[in-house]
């Protein structure tokens, strides 16, 4: 069994996350909590039931404010997503959650796309902002640049928008252009 604890923070706001991961033979867990100052200040708590081949099964996700607590669980059903237990059609056939606060999403795409320089990886998503605690399906795209080297593009949502992301041995980011980069604690 493998435990590591993985931070990042924001680089194109105030925040930062801590992430450990439990890599067991039959299933991976992964627990978070981030604090933000993005929509008026925030904390964001997230855990992952995922497949030995990192796919998700389970994400449930709550968020504090100065105002309120809420709380958003997606749950696989074959190829559907139920959504706080309930069906969501617009879903069917999406591949992953992706939540819009952590780099962590990122890593089930990353290993699925090919090792092989300029391969790419199409695939639709539930989109969880984050903030707000909704969820939408999109579609983004995974190119492979070389060794540890990926370009994020959105074909949904956030139409446009690109990124560089450098990655680790196991797909986790190291670097997400414009958002996010891997911290090392100090001893």
């Amino acid at each position: 069994m493998s435990k590591p604890i993985l931070f990042w923070r924001r680089t194109d706001l105030e925040g930062c996350e801590r992430l450990e991961l439990v890599i067991e033979p039959d299933q991976i867990r992964a627990t978070s909590t981030l604090v933000c100052l993005e929509a008026g200040g925030f904390r964001l708590d997230h855990s992952w039931r995922l497949s030995s081949d990192w796919r998700v099964q389970t994400v449930t996700v709550e968020r504090w404010n100065d105002r309120e607590h809420g709380r958003l669980e997606l749950l696989k059903n074959g190829s559907s997503w139920l959504v706080n237990g309930k069906p969501r059609p617009d879903l069917d056939g999406a591949e992953e959650p992706d939540l819009s606060v952590t780099p962590f999403c990122n890593t089930f795409p990353i290993r699925r796309t090919s090792e092989s320089y300029g391969a790419s990886l199409t695939l639709d998503t539930a989109f969880i902002d984050g903030p707000a605690l909704t969820v939408a399906r999109s579609r983004q795209r995974y190119e492979r640049q070389g060794p540890g080297r990926l370009r994020y593009v959105d074909l949904g949502l956030s139409l446009g928008f690109e990124a560089d992301l450098t990655v680790d041995h196991q797909g986790l980011v190291l670097r997400y252009e414009h958002l996010f980069e891997r911290m090392t604690p100090v001893a």
